[in-house]
């Protein structure tokens, strides 16, 4: 799930990685669309198990939240209706999640994202937010998936020799053109003979 399940900038909700091509991935969103498009590279794109949430000690993952948040709900939706709290309700119901959360540096923008995240990942039966055995096997694939673009990269680098291989053949072309320039010097050794009339 950490790897698999994305947020993209300036696209609601979440989306989970299908395929990935030359220059893209293939998303399908996770909603009662289920809508498959495909995401670049100018795409602020960000798998939920790089981010983490600020407390008064180390960050915590956001996978660890909400496993936390599944525990509190006993593995169903939130009980809190976002849309209808306010500050002060979604701070006291994120500290039963997190009780040392930064309430400094975590906004309650924050807060209401994550319970949305939350309930679109139950909606869709994804609940193994803290599975450590896929998060290990996925990032030897992304590795792998890294290493693609080096190899397609290779053969441009060996074209630049080519490149300059052909001014040396040039080079060798105009060799050649110096050679007649001596056969010129033959026909003054023809004077020599008029020299030898003039004595006479």
């Amino acid at each position: 799930m950490k790897q698999t399940i994305l947020a993209i900038a300036g696209r609601p909700g979440l989306y989970k990685l299908l395929t990935r091509g030359k220059n893209s991935l293939i998303v399908e969103s996770l909603d009662a669309a289920h809508k498959r498009q495909p995401t670049f590279a100018n795409d602020r794109i960000t798998s939920l198990g790089d981010i983490a949430m600020f407390t008064n000690g180390d960050d915590v993952p956001l996978t660890k939240v909400l496993e936390n948040l599944k525990t509190l709900e006993s593995g169903k939706k939130s009980s809190l209706n976002i849309k209808t709290a306010n500050g002060d309700q979604l701070r006291e119901y994120f500290s039963k999640v997190l009780p040392d959360f930064d309430r400094d540096r975590v906004h309650t923008s924050d807060i209401k994202k994550l319970i949305q995240w939350y309930n679109i990942l139950i909606e869709n039966g994804i609940t193994d937010f803290v599975d450590e055995k896929p998060a290990e096997e996925k990032p030897a694939e992304e590795k792998a998936a890294e290493e693609a673009p080096a190899v397609e990269e290779a053969p441009v680098a060996e074209e630049a020799p080519v490149a300059e291989e052909k001014p040396a053949e040039k080079k060798e072309a105009e060799a050649p053109k110096k050679k007649p320039a001596e056969k010129k010097e033959a026909p003054k050794e023809a004077e020599a003979p008029k020299k030898k009339t003039s004595k006479k």
